[in-house]
């Protein structure tokens, strides 16, 4: 089994209801649809649907799992596969940990904290 070590900005599951929500915003941020659907070798309508989940009928659409290989092939944007990390592979022990880790930093800060405020600690 190989261990892997993965560094990201978290809250892609708060921030996001979706993967289709977070390819929206990923999309916009890598140039738009139109840049987009053209490293994907997609018309900007057809993307358009796809990130929408559906074509104008109401008919559903959606990027198939080689579009979205592609997508992250071709703009380079790891982002999706984070938030499938954040959302499924974080266990509840990692997040037990890394609240007490967050913990423990804040609480180093709170003396000098405390201190700009006027309070004496300890006491």
């Amino acid at each position: 089994m190989r261990h892997l070590s993965i560094t990201y900005q978290d809250g892609l599951t708060q921030r996001n209801r979706s993967l289709r929500e977070l390819m929206l915003v990923q999309v916009a941020n890598n140039g738009g649809v139109t840049a987009v659907a053209g490293k994907l070798d997609l018309s900007p309508s057809k993307l358009s649907e796809k990130l929408a989940g559906s074509d104008s009928s109401g008919k559903p659409r959606g990027l198939t799992v080689d579009e979205l290989e592609r997508y992250i092939a071709e703009t380079r944007d790891v982002t999706p596969i984070h938030y499938l990390i954040e959302r499924y592979l974080t266990s509840p022990e990692a997040a037990h940990s890394e609240a007490i880790a967050e913990i423990t930093k804040l609480m180093s800060a709170l003396p000098a904290l405390l201190n700009q405020v006027g309070v004496k600690w300890p006491p």
